[in-house]
């Protein structure tokens, strides 16, 4: 019996791994400044040469740090060996939908995502632990991270200690706080498109340092705004100091100098202040003041209006154009000087002239995007028939959609990875309901146990949009894609954290052991059991999807299964990539597979049964076949 042990590497080399963010950042820099380089080694001294940075060693320099900064590279750089298991039953239109709940710790799960969605996110919205002493601790444990997960999603660590609420005070908490957001935001502004954003709310507790660190991920000169959002209406009179009446949301562009906010709708105060009471041809119009406060005196001059009266601007200011333009304004019926021609000139302001909506505030007020009883609201009213416990600070879904009104357009793929009650899920339903756009969503929850013991934040999170979505199938009353527009989608698909489909071998556990035969007895039973190096438990579709996400391949992308000399085959992008799971390969079903001129075609090695004779002529074939078509077929086993 020959074994098939698989090491990190060779995962590496099978493509079992996620991106490794250290390498692809590597070729990157390589790329960008190759005179850095000295063979692979990068040469430090000659980094800074190229960017014209001449500090000298030792000094000191300004920015954010904390304990623990420099370990979180290491956390950034480590590639995953997990994967994401496909749940069926807990899904609503599987095969259809493009949108994603994924169950799992979301560093893990963001590392996962990597070489799919690189720069296909569009906008990032997250609440992360505001770090108040009470919210649930992500541990800043810097090895073995799905094993940590794997551990907590019982509440329990590796030493049978209960996860809880941070107790520690001072600088220790800060840190413990950093230390879990920086890995999180930086593989996140790798998902980010080059005309992304990312909205993050945060309160008082880590609003400096998160400006701080958003400053050192996305770069200071990426920063948008700080947006302030008032979720209470009404004061708290047991403050002991100051009512605490808003959350800041602080915005981000992946690069400022492309991305741009869209404009908002008018509402109807706004549009009420155009009229047209001379009958423009042009439309309605709103008057705009024709003076500035600062001084010109090139445009300091006396108007005479056409009732005779003589009119010239306040004191200090001056008009905002010159004389003769104001006469070139007059004669196009540009300014207005009242109904009886007596009152000061001012500027017509066509409704049809200016920008197709209004620039965003940063002050958004309750009654325009909701408040926090407003959320509470919308959760009770979804689960009225159930004793589910509500969660106490949710996001109302008003607040969520004018995010995406300002940073989403209407088929742009959005993402929250701390997806909490699950807002923004259910505003992207909405929104497409209310607009027929077909925006998509990615979202990424803990399954972290509530008080009640049985149920866990990422279980209602899914309850919650399957029933906003049946909320909305209920309100559009069997009037869906009357005008031939695509369907809306109300599904999601579910996926699950979860080891590796593949045994990896494990070097460390293999010499575990206080004796010599005890180190013997464990490795005889790991080369047993890696005779087999797929998990007994694995299904075909477990495979297909980790395949897929390591791949590259995004997992809402539709997948044929086709029957090919009496084997499934499953075809993926109209058969561009063709994968073979089954576990008795014959040269009919590679004849066949070569046929239809794939690109990329991955086997199983157990498929061969150990026959090289034939995996040597599955190597031919595929090889002869790509010199018919001029092009090369990869091919590959795992």
């Amino acid at each position: 019996m020959t074994s098939q042990n698989i090491t990190l590497e060779q995962a590496k080399a099978k493509g079992l791994t996620s991106l490794d963010i250290a390498a692809e950042k590597r070729a990157q820099l390589k790329a960008l400044l190759p005179e850095a380089f000295a063979g692979e080694a990068l040469d430090l001294d000659q980094l800074r040469r190229a960017l014209g940075d001449f500090v000298e060693a030792g000094k000191e320099r300004y920015g954010l740090n904390w304990p623990g900064k420099a370990e979180c590279m290491k956390v950034i750089q480590a590639p995953s060996i997990a994967t994401l298991r496909p749940c069926r039953e807990e899904s609503v239109n599987f095969d259809t939908t493009e949108n994603l709940f994924i169950e799992g710790d979301n560093l893990e799960v963001l590392k996962l995502l990597q070489k799919a969605y690189f720069g296909k996110v569009k906008m990032i919205y997250i609440e992360p632990p505001y770090n108040t002493g009470k919210e649930f601790i992500y541990p800043d444990k810097y090895s073995e991270t799905l094993e940590t997960y794997l551990a907590y999603t019982g509440q329990i660590d590796d030493e049978g200690r209960r996860f809880a609420t941070d107790t520690d005070a001072g600088g220790r908490r800060h840190a413990r706080w950093l230390n879990m957001m920086y890995p999180r935001l930086y593989l996140a502004r790798n998902l980010l498109r080059e005309d992304g954003v990312i909205f993050i709310s945060i309160d008082d507790n880590e609003q400096a340092n998160l400006k701080a660190l958003c400053d050192l991920v996305f770069g200071e000169e990426n920063f948008v705004n700080n947006i302030i959002w008032q979720k209470k209406y009404s004061p708290s009179n047991d403050a002991k100091w100051l009512s605490d009446n808003h959350d800041f949301i602080i915005c981000y562009a992946k690069n400022k100098e492309i991305w741009r906010p869209n404009l908002l709708e008018r509402n109807e105060d706004a549009l009420a202040r155009y009229r047209n009471p001379d009958n423009d041809s042009r439309g309605d119009w709103k008057c705009s003041d024709l003076s500035v406060k600062s001084y010109s005196a090139h445009t300091d001059y006396a108007i005479t209006t056409p009732s005779g009266r003589v009119v010239n601007p306040p004191a200090g200011s001056c008009w905002r154009v010159s004389k003769e333009k104001f006469e070139e304004m007059v004669k196009d019926n540009r300014i207005w000087f009242g109904n009886d021609g007596s009152n000061v000139p001012a500027i017509k302001r066509f409704l049809s002239e200016v920008k197709d909506g209004v620039t965003p505030l940063t002050l958004w007020t309750y009654e325009e995007v909701g408040h926090n009883q407003t959320a509470k609201q919308e959760l009770k009213d979804l689960f009225k028939d159930s004793n589910l416990a509500i969660f106490d600070t949710p996001k109302p879904v008003k607040l969520l959609s004018r995010i995406l009104d300002i940073g989403a357009t209407p088929d742009a793929l959005v993402m929250d990875f701390f997806a909490g009650s699950g807002s923004l899920a259910h505003a992207v339903m909405h929104k497409n309901f209310l607009d027929g756009g077909t925006r998509h969503c990615i979202s990424v929850q803990l399954p972290e146990k509530i008080e009640d013991g049985k149920h866990t934040v990422a279980s209602i999170s899914k309850e919650r949009i399957r029933r906003a979505a049946k909320k909305i199938a209920e309100e559009q009353n069997g009037k869906l894609n009357l005008d031939g527009t695509r369907p809306l989608d109300l599904g999601f698909k579910v996926f699950k954290l979860a080891p590796s489909n593949f045994r990896i071998w494990d070097g460390e556990k293999a010499l575990a052991g206080d004796s010599d035969t005890q180190q013997t007895d464990t490795l005889l039973r790991m080369l047993e059991e890696h005779v087999d190096h797929i998990n007994t438990s694995s299904t075909p579709e477990d495979i297909l999807y980790e395949l897929l996400l390591k791949a590259g391949f995004s997992l809402t992308l539709p997948i044929e299964k086709r029957v090919m000399a009496g084997k499934d085959v499953y075809a993926i992008e109209d058969g561009a990539m063709l994968i073979c799971l089954d576990k008795h390969l014959t040269d009919a079903v590679i004849d066949a597979m070569a046929a239809t001129h794939p690109i990329q075609v991955i086997c199983l090695d157990e498929g061969f049964q150990g026959n090289d004779q034939l995996k040597a002529n599955a190597v031919q074939t595929f090889k002869s076949r790509a010199l018919h078509q001029e092009s090369e077929i990869v091919f590959r086993t795992v």
